[in-house]
């Protein structure tokens, strides 16, 4: 018998974020998931060096990378309405949940186990949920930086809103990656480049 996981998966390419912004650059699902993935292990890792943490930094990467996958059935829902209310943001809980359990059964059964704590947070991984979700509104808060840096102002008020979110989240190892990495993502290639 044939499962499809894997090819729903690799779907995530055609997914397109930020679908009510004029974008100068557009951006999917699989570039998003990678970038959230990256940025939810470097949290992980600051945690553990420098906070003296024990987290699991590759069970950390792969909650970034799958972190949206569900997305590939029910899209990707623009944050002015997901968060509109409460009642809405339950619903969409509850579609990301059965989407979940969609995509799972998509996978032999000894498998569903192994990706279903990637799919549905478990509480043993609250703290790297936490790290994925301040992840998500850095990738989106770099996102919004890379379009201003082209000039696009729709982004403008998308950045200001996410940066109060990253603010208001209570996270060490967060402020130390806004402070010592973000900078640089306003850089141009020839000013990274002098940084070697």
């Amino acid at each position: 018998m044939p499962y499809s996981f894997f090819a729903m998966l690799f779907r995530m390419k055609y997914i397109h974020r930020w679908a009510l912004m004029r974008n100068t650059s557009s951006e999917n699902l699989s570039e998003h998931a990678m970038e959230t993935a990256a940025i939810t292990h470097a949290l992980a890792v600051i945690r553990n060096r420098r906070f003296g943490g024990s987290l699991d930094t590759g069970r950390a990467a792969l909650i970034g990378l799958f972190h949206d996958c569900t997305e590939i059935i029910t899209g990707d829902l623009p944050t002015p309405i997901k968060y509109h209310d409460p009642s809405i943001q339950d619903s969409y809980k509850q579609l990301e949940t059965e989407a979940a359990k969609r995509m799972l059964a998509m996978l032999p059964q000894e498998m569903q186990e192994e990706y279903s704590s990637l799919l549905i947070p478990q509480e043993q991984d609250k703290e790297l949920w936490k790290l994925c979700k301040a992840a998500d509104k850095l990738a989106a808060l770099i996102k919004c930086m890379e379009e201003e840096k082209l000039g696009n102002k729709e982004f403008e008020s998308a950045k200001r809103a996410t940066l109060t979110k990253l603010e208001q989240i209570d996270l060490p190892e967060l402020a130390v990656f806004m402070e010592e990495y973000l900078p640089a993502f306003a850089l141009t290639l020839d000013e990274l480049n002098k940084g070697e």
